[in-house]
């Protein structure tokens, strides 16, 4: 792992979206007349900077995020009388403020996939089911290899990007599809069950597409028959298969007997024998060849117009953040693991892995990240925003402040909520990446 690199890419992702939520109340302060003391990148001592007007632009010692100094903008402060502090504005400009934040983070995660896909936009096809497992919830249902979901729960036509959030999120409940095969069509009910190593729902089916070979292991079968990134399987022992997940079934349970692979390389079919050996990669001993598997799904590339950029932007911002609410409700339910709420940790691997893969998935990356940002900064925890604009629209209601030592009660309840969801998600973030027992 490029340890260093990844980090770097971690505080550029952060450093955006950070700053880019202080710019918001920044600029809401300073179009309400609040005195800005000071804008930091980063927090901790002052390292270098420059002063405009009364701010201090400053860049300081540890790079993670920022921050926004505001006149007054905390009960007892010595400003807090001054005409020009935070405290002494009206209330509904206080909540403009505290709302600009999480506001310019959904504009950010708006405009990033806007300007992506007016230069590429992938359309996937409809979600084809290029495996079912035995025994699975999928299988019970009645659904076979080759089907074809038209509808899932009253949306028409899903993807595979519909799907499987749906299933992560729908462990226990039953999912109303119907179900094209060949040409006929009928309605089904399938029940995801909860599935640990998953985190959530799981349906036991796999996408249709053509499965692709990367990360050929040295000294492996794969290598040794000159299998490379990139070939894409056509048939295995005479067999198609459109699956990732098929294809290491029968790599799994090959006994260590030779398979006969069809591939496919640069337009030309071409065919190899492979004995898979008994090996450890990644997971349990078992029978492989030594590559990784993954499932292309069929898309169309377009370039879509500014309008429909920006609407397709709105719809998937609007998806995501659904998404993000199923889930902390089904984690409340436990029909999903918190296990699945991921730190810095995470991130940091996440970003360096997304920036190896090119500046399309970083950036949506930023994108999905800046929507969390903002959704969970408007969440009703005191320290956040949202805690700070709940406790505005109580005071205004109220039609007067909540007395002193109720502000500092709810202000320390909040400050160890967000402690103990900082260390649990680097607990999480720590389990997963050291081994478990046994």
């Amino acid at each position: 792992m490029h340890t260093i690199e990844y980090f770097i890419w971690f505080l550029i992702l952060i450093g955006v979206m950070i700053n880019i939520h202080e710019a918001g109340h920044y600029f809401a302060a300073r179009w309400f007349d609040v005195r800005i003391d000071a804008f930091s990148f980063g927090f901790g001592t002052r390292l270098f900077g420059f002063k405009r007007g009364e701010t201090d632009f400053r860049f300081s010692a540890i790079p993670f995020g920022g921050y926004v100094k505001m006149a007054g903008e905390l009960v007892g402060d010595e400003s807090a009388n001054d005409p020009r502090s935070f405290l002494s504005k009206p209330r509904w400009q206080r909540l403009i403020i505290a709302f600009a934040g999480p506001f310019m983070n959904l504009v950010l995660a708006v405009c990033i996939l806007t300007g992506m896909y007016m230069v590429r936009f992938d359309q996937l096809s409809n979600a084809e089911i290029g495996h079912v497992m035995a025994d699975s919830p999928a299988a019970k249902a009645g659904i076979q290899d080759g089907d074809r979901i038209v509808r899932l729960d009253g949306l028409p036509n899903p993807t595979w990007d519909d799907v499987e959030p749906k299933v992560d999120i729908s462990a226990g409940r039953p999912l109303h599809l119907t179900i094209d095969r060949n040409g006929h069509r009928f309605d089904t009910t399938l029940t995801p069950v909860f599935n640990e190593a998953r985190g959530g729902g799981y349906a036991g089916w796999d996408e249709r597409g053509e499965v692709v070979f990367s990360r050929i292991e040295p000294n492996f079968p794969a290598a040794k028959a000159g299998i490379k990134d990139g070939d894409t399987l056509v048939s295995v022992n005479g067999q198609p298969v459109h699956s990732n997940v098929k294809f290491h079934q029968i790599t799994e349970g090959s006994g260590g007997k030779v398979i006969h692979l069809e591939l496919k390389r640069d337009g030309k079919n071409f065919q190899v024998d492979v004995q898979p050996t008994l090996a450890k990669l990644d997971g349990p001993e078992r029978w492989m060849i030594g590559v990784q598997a993954g499932t292309q799904v069929p898309y169309k590339t377009l370039k879509l117009s500014l309008p429909d950029a920006l609407s397709e932007s709105l719809r998937e911002n609007g998806k995501n953040a659904l998404l993000m609410e199923k889930v902390l409700e089904g984690m409340v339910e436990r029909r999903m693991s918190t296990k699945n709420l991921s730190g810095p940790i995470a991130l940091i691997k996440e970003s360096g892995m997304a920036a190896e893969m090119g500046p399309a998935v970083y950036l949506g990356l930023m994108a999905m990240v800046s929507l969390q940002l903002a959704i969970f900064n408007l969440l009703p925890i005191p320290v956040l925003d949202g805690g700070t604009i709940l406790m505005l629209l109580v005071e205004m209601t109220m039609r007067r402040d909540l007395s002193l030592n109720v502000k500092e009660l709810v202000f320390k309840v909040g400050f160890v909520c967000i402690i103990m969801l900082v260390a649990f998600v680097i607990y999480n973030d720590l389990s997963r990446l050291l081994p478990s027992g046994g």
